[in-house]
């Protein structure tokens, strides 16, 4: 199938956040969200406004220590972070499979081991620092559901230079 992108150019964390909340504005149930990018890129603030748009009221902060943070709302938000983990073993101690039959959104930071027990329909997103506050989030849409999720988001995103 073929991939369907989109590219935003953010200007402030604010704007990060806003990308974020318009994508949980339009959610559905089993999205599964790859985000990658350096340490100190933003990619919290854009799952805190993935959060805000799902209508989830509690803070949200970086698993890094925790490797996985839920969320409760309408949807169950489960926001993992995969960077301390070694291998595939530690993946499956931490039931990442049990996450995926849970029918919620997930977002994985440093994903790069999930990628074998995932379906064929997912979102990965990089986020690139320009300068300063200047983002570039490149969101790649792999799957029916998520080539879904993108075209709403062309529809309700202007695109910036």
């Amino acid at each position: 199938m073929e991939q369907t992108i989109f590219q935003f150019r953010s200007k402030t964390a604010k704007e990060t956040f806003f990308l974020g909340e318009i994508i949980g504005h339009l959610i559905e149930r089993e999205q599964v969200i790859l985000l990658s990018g350096d340490l100190g890129v933003g990619k919290t603030v854009f799952v805190q406004g993935i959060a805000s748009g799902m209508g989830i009221i509690d803070d949200v902060s970086s698993p890094t220590y925790t490797l996985v943070n839920e969320y409760s709302g309408e949807l169950p938000l489960y926001h993992m972070d995969f960077y301390r983990l070694e291998d595939e073993t530690d993946l499956l101690d931490l039931g990442f499979e049990d996450y995926l039959d849970r029918k919620g959104i997930i977002i994985i930071e440093w994903p790069e081991l999930a990628y074998g027990f995932l379906s064929p329909d997912y979102i990965y997103v990089k986020i690139d620092r320009l300068a300063d506050d200047a983002r570039e989030i490149t969101l790649e849409a792999e799957g029916v559901r998520s080539k879904k999720l993108i075209e709403g988001i062309k529809k309700n995103v202007s695109i910036r230079d």
